[in-house]
């Protein structure tokens, strides 16, 4: 495992309490850009820690880089900021978990443990947050028909309630929620459903 940051303090501190509960894992320790990619290259890395903000790997840019050129290492991001958008931004490059430093032990550990076991570890509000607005933005595609028909699926409508509401065909009805499917980028009308019904909930 390595604990890549620049702030000593901090990675003495991990070291401790890793060291505690993952004895027979290896704890190596980078404080910049450049020897984590050097440690990354020549050793086999299992998972790594990484500091947002640390010399030569400011914000995403180092991130990315690790993601790009090491895409099977699994990627803890560690950072002073625990917005929202900071960790949304983190899990859409790529990261499989985000730590805020001021996350407890016990915290640390149960991240650690469920990357190791192929999870994911982020904050449900911020994940919940930013589906929320990708649907919201996926919704601005529909035309104003296809947004009442969405509305009226939320409503649990069946295509010939909605056909008559509307004064259209059952097929025409049909026609539309194929093409709300695709540009809401969802499967089937069941998943449709959730979806509408979740947004109507959140309103």
């Amino acid at each position: 495992m390595l604990i890549a940051d620049d702030h000593p303090l901090y990675r003495d501190a991990l070291v401790t309490t890793l060291s505690r509960q993952f004895p027979d894992c290896e704890l190596l320790q980078s404080e910049d850009l450049q020897s984590t990619l050097a440690h990354l290259r020549d050793t086999d890395i299992d998972l790594l820690l990484l500091d947002l903000n640390m010399p030569g790997s400011e914000g995403f840019n180092g991130l990315a880089q690790i993601r790009n050129d090491f895409p099977a290492v699994p990627v803890v991001v560690v950072s002073g900021s625990d917005k929202n958008p900071v960790v949304q931004q983190a899990a859409g490059f790529g990261a499989s978990g985000f730590l805020s430093k001021t996350a407890r032990p016990d915290e640390i550990v149960e991240c650690i443990e469920s990357i190791f076991a192929g999870g994911q570890w982020f904050n449900p509000e911020a994940m919940a947050e930013a589906e929320e607005v990708s649907l919201a933005e996926r919704l601005s595609r529909l035309t104003t028909q296809q947004l009442r028909i969405f509305q009226m699926i939320a409503q649990g409508m069946l295509n010939k309630q909605i056909a008559y509401e509307l004064d259209i065909t059952e097929p025409t009805v049909k026609s539309h929620v194929t093409a709300i499917l695709r540009k809401l980028e969802l499967r089937d009308r069941k998943q449709l459903i959730r979806k509408a019904q979740s947004l109507t909930q959140l309103s």
